[in-house]
Formats: structure tokens, sequence, C-alpha cells
């Protein structure tokens, strides 16, 4: 069930569940989280919203992110902790208020999932992709770039459009709450 606004007064708001989902959930997934657990920080929000990621693939499932993503979130000011990757299930959409992906690619994967999981509707309904949050963001080139197999040019700029994304994502979620 998703949120539809301030719960009574009175009445203590559930937590948003939010999950974002890359490829193997060591590049860009955990760099989002890390980006919009900050920014729901900086508002006092700790508890308002819970962050989470998780990768398409079992690929990498484990590990932490990678050094490279840690880099770039450090050399931005940020304090990553230690992350363990993990694939997204099915069964993960009933625990998720939002699953967010990186990517076109990550979406359609998502889609799939979607039809599997108990509530298939409810499910394809909390699917979005992270640059839809950001006003700045062109229609059609919506995908954070895979820097994965690139150097630590394309990791800031990876993390560049993910901060502006998770501002805009922060701001709705606590207008939500």
């Amino acid at each position: 069930m998703r949120p539809e606004g301030p719960a009574p007064a009175g009445t203590p708001a559930a937590p948003i569940r939010v999950c974002f989902v890359c490829t193997g959930n060591i590049c860009r997934s955990p760099t989002a989280e890390v980006v919009l657990r900050a920014r729901l920080a900086e508002a006092g929000w700790t508890d308002a919203v819970v962050v989470d990621s998780a990768g398409t693939g079992p690929w990498h499932a484990g590990k932490d992110m990678d050094p490279r993503a840690r880099q770039a979130l450090v050399r931005r000011g940020y304090v990553p902790p230690v992350h363990v990757a993990r694939q997204f299930q099915a069964a993960d959409f009933a625990g998720r208020d939002l699953v967010i992906a990186l990517d076109a690619g990550h979406l359609a994967r998502l889609g799939q999932l979607a039809r599997l999981a108990d509530d298939p509707a409810d499910a394809a309904a909390s699917i979005s992709l992270l640059r839809s949050y950001d006003p700045a963001a062109v229609e059609g080139e919506l995908d954070v770039p895979d820097p994965y197999y690139d150097g630590d040019a394309e990791f800031e700029a990876a993390l560049a459009q993910i901060e502006a994304a998770c501002t805009s994502l922060a701001q709705l979620l606590l207008q939500r709450q």
C-alpha cells in the first residue's frame, strides 16, 4: 500500500520504503542510497524514509560497493557505510513503496519481476526511473550511465546525476510525510 499524504494528526506515519536498483548493486544503486539518506538526514527525516538498494543480477552479491563509487562519494563529503550487495527479487516489492531503477534496462527487468510479485499491479505501480525525479533531466535521456567499465570521471558524472535526482526525490518524499 502506497502512502497517500500525511498521516492523521497524532498518528505516527509509517516510513516510506525506497529501494534503488542497478545492475550489480555495487556502483549506482548504493551511491543513490547514500545520497538519498544524506539528503533526508539534512532535513532531519532519518526515520521517515527507509532506503536500501539491490541489483538486477547476482554477480556481486555479498560484495561491498565498487571502490571508485566509494571514492567519488568521499570526495564529495559523504561517509558511505560498508555495503553488502544483493539481488532484487519479486518478493521485495511487498516491502517497498518505491522501487527506483537507474536505467531503462533495470526498469524493464523490474517490470518482468513485478509480474511475479504477490500484487503485480501494485508492484508495477511502484517502479520508476531515478532521473525522472530530476526536473532538469531531458526526456529520453533518463538513464544514469553505468560507470563500471570506465574511470573516475564517469563515476563523478553518475554521482552528479544521482545527486540532482535525489535532491528532488527527497523533497517529494518529505512532502508526502
